[in-house]
């Protein structure tokens, strides 16, 4: 039996590379690129199966660009299962300026996605949930795919008495929201954009995500805050995570991370203190690789040495 599965109904295949300065008109010399398969739950279906949990990844795949992501998921272990569509998934271009350390990502819109196609997919997925399973629904939805599939999506995980994890944002995080689900993972300007508040200080933060638990929006909140740390809210109180100071190479990825080391630790029956602690590791060893690359088991033992998940922590500005 599997026991966790991940949902990526718009995947991307992930190209990198780096120049030396990125000059507009002028012709720019890349380095050597990275090609990857990406999408919200297709990264976290690769960081849990780096961390050795078994993981099936379902996502949508069509043409040659759905052909080279398969192959991409064999070369690297995962298991998947894709759903055929008509269009060919998007791809996603990032350029590292090493002159200054900026990166710069491009995201192309994904495919239409037919009514026929994303029902279909909605009974594929109900037919792959087992008892117990943890589900994983992240990243976009493409054109054609009603805002509230992943509302849709927890009604058929409940039906099959398995969890959701939802990491998602706008309107698709605001109807998972209304339906209720096991964990949610909204960024910070996430959080603030489905709550409508401005959120300027962590203890608001604490509050809004602590109210989301109280109404039964989901029984676990983290709140990913990039420099300013995460935080944690659920039944047992809320914690505070202070960033741990690292050399950042590309952001690309460790929100997927984040997910895929609370899922492996919740996955394990381990506390949702624990498992928060092991998301900031995955999400900073991530932090630490290049372009789409995603941190490795011994990086992410190395750091939750270094973690701390603070039940007492001060109050502080957020940057806006």
């Amino acid at each position: 039996m599997t026991n966790i599965l991940t949902i990526t109904m718009n995947p991307a295949l992930d190209v990198s590379t780096a120049v030396d300065e990125v000059r507009h008109t002028s012709k720019l010399r890349c380095e050597p690129m990275h090609r990857r398969a990406g999408g919200g739950g297709v990264n976290v279906a690769r960081e849990l199966h780096r961390l050795g949990a078994d993981v099936l990844a379902f996502y949508t795949a069509g043409h040659s660009t759905g052909r080279m992501m398969w192959s991409l998921l064999q070369q690297e272990g995962v298991a998947c299962h894709p759903h055929a569509i008509s269009g060919s998934p998007r791809e996603s271009f990032t350029i590292l300026e090493r002159s200054t350390g900026h990166e710069y990502r491009f995201v192309l819109p994904g495919p239409e996605i037919t009514t026929q196609e994303w029902e279909s997919a909605l009974q594929e997925i109900g037919k792959l949930c087992q008892p117990q399973s943890l589900v994983v629904a992240s990243g976009s939805l493409p054109p054609g795919v009603p805002l509230d599939f992943f509302a849709r999506v927890a009604q058929v995980v409940q039906a099959a008495h398995g969890s959701l994890v939802v990491d998602t944002s706008g309107e698709p995080l605001r109807a998972a929201m209304e339906q209720g689900v096991f964990m949610l993972k909204p960024s910070l300007h996430e959080l603030r954009d489905v709550t409508g508040k401005p959120l300027t200080r962590l203890y608001e933060v604490r509050d809004a995500a602590q109210d989301l638990v109280a109404k039964g929006r989901a029984q676990i909140v983290v709140v990913s805050m990039g420099e300013m740390g995460a935080l944690l809210a659920c039944k047992q109180g809320c914690w505070y995570a202070p960033p741990l100071h690292v050399t950042v190479h590309s952001a690309v990825g460790a929100g997927d991370s984040f997910v895929a080391g609370m899922v492996w630790a919740l996955a394990e029956h381990e506390s949702p203190v624990q498992a928060f602690a092991k998301g900031v590791a995955c999400a900073t060893a991530t932090l630490q690789s290049l372009g789409s690359g995603l941190g490795d088991t011994a990086q992410v033992l190395e750091l939750l040495q270094r973690v701390q998940c603070l039940a007492d922590f001060a109050d502080e500005p957020l940057p806006v």
